[in-house]
């Protein structure tokens, strides 16, 4: 598949600046995809998170991850609904996420049924792991 850029991710995802967590969808395929963020020094978090060594908060990691999940549900889910976030699951941070790194977001569906979705995930940076967690989606009418 050709990567869904930026403006087609606009259009599926209903987040906006300063909320958009993913930047450009590398492959979307069989209920699997591979995500990236830029993270850059000019995000708004970093003013407060911390001045002195900037380190990208770990709610946002997941935010980015669960961002990620729903073009693995893409195929799956009606037109008009979205997948909001229902739980977190063994969430874990193993790396600081800094200015300049390109995170890697991998999220595996693990099933979309009755309204429920369910996603496996985890962030990479230069092929290092820097979160993971299982994300859990109750999916409604936008």
């Amino acid at each position: 598949m050709e990567p869904i850029l930026i403006q087609d991710v606009l259009k599926m995802l209903p987040h906006r600046y300063p909320f958009i967590l993913v930047d450009r969808v590398l492959s979307a395929a069989n209920g699997e995809v591979h995500a990236i963020k830029n993270v850059t020094i000019n995000e708004p978090f970093f003013v407060g998170h911390f001045p002195a060594e900037p380190v990208m908060p770990g709610v946002l990691i997941t935010e980015a991850l669960a961002q990620a999940s729903m073009f693995c549900m893409r195929e799956e889910m009606q037109p008009g609904h979205i997948g909001y976030l229902a739980g977190i699951e063994g969430a874990r941070f193993k790396r600081k996420v800094i200015p300049g790194d390109q995170l890697h977001l991998h999220a595996k569906l693990e099933f979309l049924r009755r309204g429920l979705g369910k996603t496996v995930c985890r962030a990479e940076v230069d092929g290092v792991v820097a979160a993971e967690a299982t994300i859990l989606f109750a999916v409604a009418k936008g």
